[in-house]
């Protein structure tokens, strides 16, 4: 597209590995402007039998990982005064669910030390702009990578959108100072109705996630994982379910049309009384 691109593979849980990554990438392109903090990796696994060096990986991963890219680009962010970083949540940033206790605890805890951050920013006046955008699920390639004790086959629960409109959202955040978007009606109403109602998500989660993160397909114990070291080759972007999955989001649209909207609802209103006063 008329621009030169570089990359570097690491481990994000290496902070020193990202942090020569950060160098490299600014003597090769010139100064970051965005920053997306988006590795994850995950173990879909009953908590029984969960080990706990499974939740440290995990954690180094989906959670620190974020940390240690937020700490690169806040160091060099910071004095220039300018930049964006944008962090990558989940509906299960508020609301754990069963067989994904590892992956849900670290995003809960990238929210917590996101809420920390922009604290800060804000009690520093910096112009550094941080978001977090809150993903539903996605066809991506991970539920063929993350390491699985269940006897089928793992699949994204509920409503399954491409990659692209991830992408899209995040493009978004990175270019406009939204504190949080939340991207699909699943992930609105996961975490709206856990703040209403978190018992009732209990109930339901204990009576539908099991099955419902399951294909009929029965999983292979022995295949490879990507928990500790990344499958080697080029997968692409996207997974299995490209037929279920939607290419766009209602939701995301209202968000990113926000004033436009609430200037509609405003104006009528506006008419509405109108209407009734002069009637």
């Amino acid at each position: 597209m008329g621009h030169r691109a570089v990359y570097y593979e690491v481990d994000v849980a290496d902070a020193v590995a990202v942090e020569e990554a950060a160098e490299r990438i600014e003597e090769e392109l010139g100064a970051i402007d965005v920053w997306v903090n988006n590795a994850m990796n995950s173990v879909f696994s009953p908590i029984k039998k969960m080990k706990a060096e499974e939740y440290k990986r995990v954690t180094d991963v989906t959670y620190l990982g974020q940390v240690n890219g937020a700490l690169s680009a806040l160091k060099r962010m910071l004095p220039r005064d300018k930049g964006s970083i944008v962090f990558v949540g989940s509906a299960l940033t508020y609301r754990g669910i069963p067989l994904q206790s590892a992956y849900c605890g670290a995003k809960h805890a990238v929210e917590g030390f996101y809420d920390s951050l922009r604290t800060e920013l804000l009690h520093d006046k910096s112009k550094v702009k941080i978001s977090i955008v809150q993903l539903p699920a996605l066809n991506t390639t991970q539920f063929g990578f993350v390491k699985s004790r269940l006897p089928n086959k793992p699949q994204p629960m509920g409503t399954i959108y491409q990659p692209e409109v991830a992408a899209d959202a995040i493009l978004f955040a990175a270019e406009n100072n939204r504190r949080e978007m939340m991207v699909g009606w699943s992930t609105v109403k996961a975490i709206i109705g856990n703040k209403i109602a978190p018992w009732y998500a209990d109930r339901v989660l204990a009576n539908s996630a099991f099955k419902g993160q399951q294909t009929d397909e029965r999983e292979d114990p022995n295949r490879e994982n990507n928990v500790w070291e990344p499958i080697p080759g080029d997968h692409g972007a996207h997974g299995n379910f490209g037929e279920k999955a939607k290419n766009s989001s209602t939701v995301l649209w209202l968000s990113k049309n926000k004033k436009y909207v609430e200037g509609t609802i405003l104006l009528l209103i506006l008419l509405l009384v109108l209407w009734i006063i002069l009637d």
